[in-house]
């Protein structure tokens, strides 16, 4: 399976991500959107895309603000042509700041940000692992991993918010909470929500990074912990992206 680590100025977890999915079984490559831009590159070859972490266009604006208006602006009738036809994409930390820019997540007609990911309550940007709890989802290609997950987080700005109560309400309702923070709310997100997505489930957004942990040794208490035959949930999440298609 073809699948895209789109990246640009300022991304940093590209090559992460790409070798996550190898160890999925996909065949990544990672573009650049000025090829698609250019019109050298097409979303039509892949069936996943990637938008990895990292700080593009160094964050200016807003975290992700620029590369969600190259999205949004100009290449946005391709990309919901790519979610329309059921392909998945992912957004990961930066990416998941992205897509919620674009209005591709929580998704809705007119592609109107309706959600944020603002400052975290600290005020500071935070680097350390956290606990989640993946919740029973639209986005049905996860209900087979773990229930509890532990993935490294590190951004500045990843408190989840919503233009408003009713809408928090009704993304609750129709089961577009994919991960919620457990034990700590590290960065004051409302209902603890770290991953969301769409309501078809193919578009998916997450604060954490399972790039990051789809080795046990990656764990900092790895050598404390029993070993397993189970893959990490980092493993876990990109070999449910590639494998689990109906």
């Amino acid at each position: 399976m073809k699948a895209l680590v789109l990246r640009s100025a300022g991304t940093n977890c590209d090559q992460e991500s790409a070798h996550a999915l190898r160890l999925a079984g996909a065949e990544p490559t990672v573009l650049h959107i000025n090829q698609f831009l250019a019109g050298h590159a097409t979303f039509d070859d892949y069936k996943i895309m990637i938008i990895p972490g990292g700080f593009s266009y160094g964050d200016d604006i807003a975290a992700g603000k620029i590369l969600a208006n190259e999205l949004r602006f100009k290449l946005g009738d391709a990309l919901s042509r790519f979610i329309k036809d059921g392909r998945r994409v992912i957004g990961i930390c930066n990416g998941f700041q992205v897509l919620v820019k674009t209005g591709f997540l929580p998704g809705n007609a007119t592609r109107t940000q309706s959600v944020t990911l603002a400052h975290n309550d600290s005020g500071r940007f935070q680097c350390h692992w956290v606990r989640m709890k993946r919740e029973k989802s639209a986005c049905s290609w996860l209900n087979l991993t773990e229930a509890t997950w532990d993935l490294p987080m590190a951004h500045g700005e990843g408190k989840f918010m919503t233009q408003d109560a009713a809408l928090l309400q009704e993304l609750e309702k129709k089961g577009q909470v994919v991960f919620r923070y457990e034990g700590t709310n590290p960065n004051g997100s409302q209902n603890a929500i770290a991953g969301l997505c769409n309501a078809d489930g193919n578009v998916v957004g997450l604060m954490p990074h399972p790039e990051r942990h789809v080795n046990a040794h990656q764990h900092p208490e790895w050598s404390r912990r029993p070993s397993s035959k189970i893959d990490p949930v980092g493993l876990q999440f990109f070999k449910a992206a590639v494998q689990n298609w109906n």
